[in-house]
């Protein structure tokens, strides 16, 4: 059986985060968008511990799915998964996992780096959250929390805590924040963790590089690539996510998830869903205040400076990338034909936006996005496996031939830069 996974998400007590980022509503909105198994996000933060704590119980090894009592009905607790009405017998499957923030000085230059840990179970969640208390961190101000630690430093404190926690670089070529960023970031996975590199198997590509990207870099071959979503509200739950193949439900277990991952296990990891990557917010070089952006070329004419206020721009993941890189596209394709294919999508509303020519949030995508699910599964059978002759009968032909555009690549986007997300044209004429 097939499942989807986000691994990467938050909760309401992050910052610049949604306040409907709880648990029954995430499990709700994962089955509007068909995303099976999600991280529980921010596991070292006090008060969302409890409420994972609250809310959870363990299904299979590693694996949380929400609590019911034994009539079948929800706890009485404020902080039960029924609280707002939602459905308690949801199919949605969490696992532990958090975004941390490494900001740490390390060899001669201040390092930056989010990543993603995951534990095996709650318990040893608590146990790593321990540890940084006692070390003195501020766990409480962001579910996201700053740690004075090197990436390295946190491994170590990891695997002193389980061996079986896993780390992977979230968003690996983000400008401010990557293992490979161009403001904080290092050359190598190598250059980061020295011995204990053995331990990192995977990488996160970021919404603003996708496989093929990440294909042109030798050093990698061996690193399992993952997408994510890193989402900042439900409505954003799944624009990245993984495909994995699992024999029974009692298959799916943290030991299994992981062992996919380590081993890059190509019959059992299926592919991964992705943004076209130029829709990022980071994908060209720019400025955001003047409002700029170029592709690595030009940048490279410029000397890196901005022509508009001369200061340095900001050089974004496609021109990183082509630093690092020891191949040439062609080549990197080729070394994909060996490697877990992807496929890119555009989310359902904002196709629906561009169809009718108006905001995403507006009644009429909202009405016909309900309208879609009511006809059909969920968001990703819509985008990905759905008869377009019968999604033609619902909503109309125009909405089936955008989805059918979307699924051969035939749309346009103009590239995201330094903060700036891409703009997504289906239906572009030739300007």
């Amino acid at each position: 059986m097939k499942k989807v996974l986000d691994l990467h998400i938050h909760s309401k007590y992050s910052r610049a985060c949604s306040k409907s980022l709880e648990l029954p509503l995430i499990a709700k909105t994962c089955e509007t968008k068909g995303i099976d198994i999600i991280s529980t996000s921010d596991f070292t933060h006090p008060k969302w511990f409890q409420h994972m704590k609250d809310c959870l119980v363990e299904d299979t090894e590693g694996v949380y799915k929400l609590k019911t009592s034994p009539a079948g009905t929800a706890s009485s607790q404020s902080t039960s998964p029924n609280r707002r009405g939602d459905d308690v017998d949801s199919k949605t499957r969490f696992i532990v996992g958090t975004e941390i923030a490494s900001i740490k000085k390390h060899k001669g230059k201040t390092r930056r780096i989010h990543l993603l840990i995951f534990a095996p179970s709650i318990e040893v969640a608590e146990k790593f959250n321990n540890k940084l208390n006692k070390m003195g961190f501020n766990l409480k101000s962001d579910g996201r929390p700053i740690l004075g630690l090197t990436s390295k430093q946190i491994l170590e404190l990891m695997l002193e805590t389980d061996e079986r926690m896993m780390m992977i670089p979230a968003h690996a070529w983000t400008p401010w924040f990557g293992i490979f960023g161009s403001k904080g970031g290092y050359d190598s996975l190598q250059d980061a963790f020295e011995e204990l590199t053995p331990y990192v198997r995977a990488i996160e590509t970021g919404l603003s590089s996708d496989p093929l990207m990440n294909w042109r870099l030798s050093s990698l071959d061996n690193i399992t690539l993952i997408s994510n979503s890193d989402a900042h509200s439900n409505a954003k739950l799944g624009r990245e996510a993984n495909v994995f193949y699992f024999k029974s439900e009692k298959d799916i277990t943290y030991t299994e998830i992981k062992r996919i991952i380590d081993e890059q296990d190509r019959k059992k990891f299926i592919s991964t869903i992705e943004f076209f990557p130029e829709e990022g917010k980071y994908h060209y070089d720019g400025h955001m205040s003047c409002n700029f952006s170029c592709a690595p070329e030009e940048t490279k004419k410029l000397k890196g400076l901005c022509p508009k206020c001369g200061k340095k721009l900001i050089i974004g993941v496609e021109n990183r990338v082509h630093e690092l890189a020891d191949r040439s596209i062609e080549e990197a394709r080729d070394a994909g034909k060996r490697k877990i294919p992807y496929q890119s999508i555009v989310p359902l509303a904002e196709i629906l936006a561009d169809v009718f020519a108006c905001g995403v949030n507006t009644k009429k995508v909202s009405e016909t996005y309900e309208k879609l699910l009511q006809n059909f599964h969920n968001e990703f059978f819509i985008l990905l496996e759905a008869d377009l002759s019968q999604i033609a009968k619902v909503p109309g032909e125009k909405i089936a031939e955008a989805i059918s555009r979307v699924r051969s690549g035939n749309i346009f986007v103009k590239p995201g830069y330094d903060g700036v997300f891409g703009t997504v044209k289906i239906f572009a004429d030739k300007k």
